[in-house]
C-alpha cells in the first residue's frame, strides 16, 4: 500500500510473533480499549487509534514498530500517520488479531 510514496509492509502473524519474542519487535496495537480488554496480544502495547499520536508510541529502544490490529486495517492507517509524523514505523501484521488466530498463536484475556 503507497500513499505519497509512504509504503507499508505486510507481516505475517508467525514473523510478528518471533521476532517480538527475539526482540527485534515492538508490537503496537492500535484497537480500542475495550477490545484489548477481550482478547489482547501478548507482549504488545496499546495505542488506540481513536486517538492516535505517534508521540504516545513509546521508544522502540533498537527495535522495529508493528502495527496491529483486528482485521489489518487500523494498523495501515496507523503506520502511515506515524510515516506522516516522521516516523520510519513501516510495519504492520496482515490480517491483525484474525490472521494471528487462525495461525494458532496465543492470546492473553481480560486486563
Amino acid at each position: 500500500m503507497t500513499d505519497q510514496g509512504q509504503h507499508v509492509h505486510d507481516l505475517t502473524p508467525e514473523d510478528v510473533s518471533n521476532g517480538v519474542a527475539e526482540g527485534r519487535y515492538l508490537l503496537v496495537d492500535v484497537r480500542e480499549l475495550n477490545e484489548v480488554a477481550v482478547e489482547g496480544y501478548p507482549s504488545s502495547v496499546v495505542v488506540p487509534l481513536s486517538t492516535f499520536d505517534p508521540q504516545d508510541i513509546p521508544d522502540p529502544e533498537g527495535k522495529q514498530v508493528v502495527f496491529a490490529c483486528r482485521s489489518g486495517k487500523r494498523s495501515v492507517t496507523a503506520s502511515l500517520a506515524a510515516q506522516a509524523a516522521g516516523l520510519a514505523y513501516d510495519k504492520h501484521l496482515a490480517g491483525g488479531m484474525l490472521a494471528w488466530k487462525a495461525a494458532g498463536l496465543p492470546t492473553k484475556t481480560g486486563r
